[in-house]
Order: C-alpha cells, then structure tokens, then sequence
C-alpha cells in the first residue's frame, strides 16, 4: 500500500538531513506506528508521503501510483490528519466536510451516508452547525478525523492523532484505526504515547536522525528479550536507557 525507496530530504541548504535514505514498505491491511524521539523525522516523513514536501531523493508510491509520476492520483488515496488543526476556522463544521468531499469528489449521496455515522462516533453532531472557530481544540481534531475519512482512502495517515482528545475520543479513534484496516485498508500514524502503539499495531517502525533503525513487530523488536515493552525497546535501541532499570517519569 505504502512504499518508501531510499527517502533523503535536507533543509538548510543540505545542512540539515532530516530524513536520511529512508526504505521502508507498509502492507495493506495493517496498522503501522511511527515513532522516535523529538527531532527524528517523523513529521517530515509523513510531509513527504502526502506530498506536502518534495524529496530530494528516492520514490514514494501509494498504492501502486507513485507521487512523482501522478501526484493528485497519489493524494487521492491518502486521508490525511495533520498534528496541528489552524485551518477553516470561518466554516462550520459541516461546511469543512463539504469542501472535503468536494476535494475529493464525493458524491452528495456518500456523504450523507458517512457523515452522520462518523459525526455520531466522534460524538460531533451537535456541533456542525457551528462555527469551527469556536470549536475546542478536541473537536477540531474529530472534525479533521472525520473529513479525513469522507472519501474512504485506502491509506489514513495520522501525525499525533490522540493529542487533545479526551480518553473517549481516544477509544474511538483506535476503534476506528483497526475497523479501517481490517476492511483492507492501511493506517500509518506517528505517535508518542508507545503504550498504544504497543496495544494497536501490526507492526512499529522506529526513527532516529531520519534513519529507520528498526522495524517489526513488538515481538520482532524484543529480539528475544521475552515480555519487553516497547518503551523498554524504544530506550535500548535509541539510547535513552539510564534509567531502563529502575523508575523514571515519560
């Protein structure tokens, strides 16, 4: 579904690698996390991937189509939910998901079918009248979520998708990550709460200095060490383990 081949992307005129010859294959069907420390990448991967930032080097293909070859193709797969939500805010929340299904050519049928039922599990439907200006950072994020989703893409791609969410927000939202892949589909998100990229994932990727230094399932990362958590593996293979053997706070 999603396929990175040697990723490499520089700011600062080259003197900033953030991403660094980054290869990596995302299986439909899967839930895929994305973690590291701050400053690894992540966010300029995700850019790459929905086409946002261009690579200097290397090929990204969603899907079998390959951004470089037919770019709105590409974008047309992908659902996208950026870390921060600032945008539309003289819409109403209704009038947002409008303009993105009118991006993405949904049908006035569609979305009247797949409104309302996501309206009511992200617990928004009493608020899309209203003015999005107005709406708590929350609710912002659960409209995102929602238009996201309008077109039913084969790939959702989420940056930090729990932050400002209340714990039942956050139910809903993993509910519906593994309900998207298993009609198939593939959900690729970054995240630092690895409790629940433990809990939820198919499998983990982990970035360091933009280069990907692991990649597998839990029990693949745990390389024999049986019951490890992620944090555990997080902190051995990013070299923040002074305190792996006693307690700390995250």
């Amino acid at each position: 579904m999603l396929k990175l081949e040697n990723v490499s992307k520089s700011y600062a005129k080259g003197g900033v690698r953030a991403v660094d010859g980054l290869s990596l294959e995302v299986r439909a069907g899967e839930v895929f996390g994305f973690i590291g420390p701050n400053g690894a990448g992540k966010t300029t991967t995700i850019k790459l991937i929905t086409g946002i930032l261009s690579p200097d080097e290397g090929r990204i293909t969603v899907g079998g189509v390959t951004l470089d070859d037919d770019p709105i193709a590409a974008k047309r797969k992908i659902g996208y939910v950026p870390d921060a939500q600032d945008a539309y805010d003289r819409l109403t929340g209704l009038e947002y998901l409008n303009f993105m299904g009118d991006i993405y050519g949904v049908s006035s049928r569609d979305r009247a079918e797949r409104i309302k039922p996501l309206a009511e599990r992200f617990e928004l439907t009493g608020a899309l009248n209203g003015i999005v200006k107005g709406y708590s950072r929350g609710m912002k994020q659960k409209l995102a979520l929602i238009g996201a989703l309008l077109h039913d893409p084969p790939l959702w791609v989420l940056d930090e998708p729990m932050v400002g969410l209340d714990p039942r927000a956050v139910h809903v939202i993993k509910r519906q990550m593994r309900a998207h892949c298993d009609a198939g589909n593939t959900v690729f998100f970054s995240t630092h709460v690895l409790d629940v990229a433990e809990r939820l994932c198919d499998r983990i990727g982990i970035l360091q200095h933009g280069r990907l230094i692991a990649v597998g399932t839990l029990d693949e990362l745990r390389s024999g060490e049986t019951g490890a958590s992620l944090e555990r593996v997080f902190l051995e293979l990013t070299g923040d383990d002074d305190d792996i053997d006693g307690d700390y706070d995250e």
